[in-house]
């Protein structure tokens, strides 16, 4: 297994990523907080360059290239987000991309990951394996494959997020972020462990999929079938090695929420916030408001991953009774 990335690997991809990356905001709202009976501070990464936390890694693994990798390019697997951010990052540092992407994502992200120059390649996420085909496509092309999470430079370019929320908010005495394949979460892991130690560390992962809370009970890396939930990016069947390994070292549990829960949440950060966020995004918020009796008092850090939704989608899922919502 490679090296594990350490705290001076965050400092150092957010040197990278300064004037690339976006500081995004943070916020808060009186009327959650005293609903919550905490102080609930949101890392906006919705508000990231294209969309989502997802470009931070992109861009930091992307810019340590070298001169033959950048001719060559690189290739990418991902539900959505991480497409993105790689087409983006790519176009940005002059090299090729090819992207790896489920038949069924999202259309507004498929859309994006063109319009940044990625070329989509579809395979089917409940028949065919991903990471075999990204796989085939390196080695028959002699492209760099960057997963979507398992990786050195990945999980540090995430990790910034969450250095900049201590940055700008201070100490905090939870923090909350969504569970995909781990790569946000152990990022962040790093962070705090350094800049907050006395701080709290929760991952929220779709309710259909909680392989990574099932991991962290076993001890062991949890293999699951692809999960049928709104949360399409954390579809994922399992923990990376590396992101597994420091989610266990670090990270204090980890929670679940419903596909109802996250379309509850969408309608209230819409509402209060006046923020469009993915249903991903909204796991530790959903988290939150289930379990506010943790948290009761303290300072809690929430970060908002990603704002990609179709408009047609995200209107459809609000105007449904959330008990109602769809489960895939």
């Amino acid at each position: 297994m490679p090296l594990l990335p350490v705290y001076a690997d965050v400092a150092a991809a957010a040197w990278r990523l300064h004037g690339h990356a976006h500081r995004t905001p943070v916020m808060t709202s009186t009327t959650l907080n005293r609903e919550l009976r905490c102080e609930v501070l949101f890392k906006c990464e919705n508000l990231q360059r294209m969309g989502a936390f997802k470009f931070r890694g992109a861009f930091n693994a992307l810019s340590r290239f070298s001169p033959a990798q950048r001719r060559a390019g690189v290739v990418a697997y991902s539900s959505g987000n991480h497409a993105q951010a790689i087409a983006l990052a790519a176009r940005l540092l002059d090299m090729p991309a090819t992207i790896v992407m489920p038949a069924d994502a999202p259309a507004v992200k498929v859309a994006a990951t063109r319009g940044y120059g990625g070329h989509v390649v579809f395979y089917d996420r409940y028949r065919e394996d991903r990471e075999q085909i990204g796989r085939q496509l390196a080695e028959r092309d002699g492209l760099t494959l960057i997963p979507p999470y398992d990786h050195a430079d990945v999980i540090a370019g995430q990790g910034t997020a969450a250095m900049e929320l201590i940055e700008d908010a201070g100490p905090l005495d939870a923090f909350l972020a969504p569970l995909g394949g781990g790569g946000l979460l152990s990022g962040s892991a790093l962070a705090l462990r350094q800049l907050a130690p006395q701080c709290r560390i929760y991952g929220v992962e779709p309710e259909a999929g909680n392989d990574g809370q099932q991991s962290l009970r076993r001890g062991a890396i949890v293999h699951i079938d692809t999960p049928r939930t709104l949360a399409d990016g954390a579809q994922t069947q399992h923990l990376g090695q590396l992101t597994f390994s420091l989610i266990r070292k670090h990270v204090d549990d980890i929670f679940t929420a419903t596909d109802a829960e996250l379309v509850a949440t969408m309608g209230l950060l819409a509402a209060r916030l006046k923020l469009v966020v993915e249903p991903t995004g909204c796991l530790p918020l959903a988290a939150l408001r289930r379990h506010a009796q943790h948290w009761r008092g303290q300072r809690v850090g929430v970060l908002l991953s990603g704002g990609n939704i179709d408009l047609a989608r995200f209107c459809a899922l609000l105007g449904a009774d959330a008990a109602t919502a769809p489960s895939y």
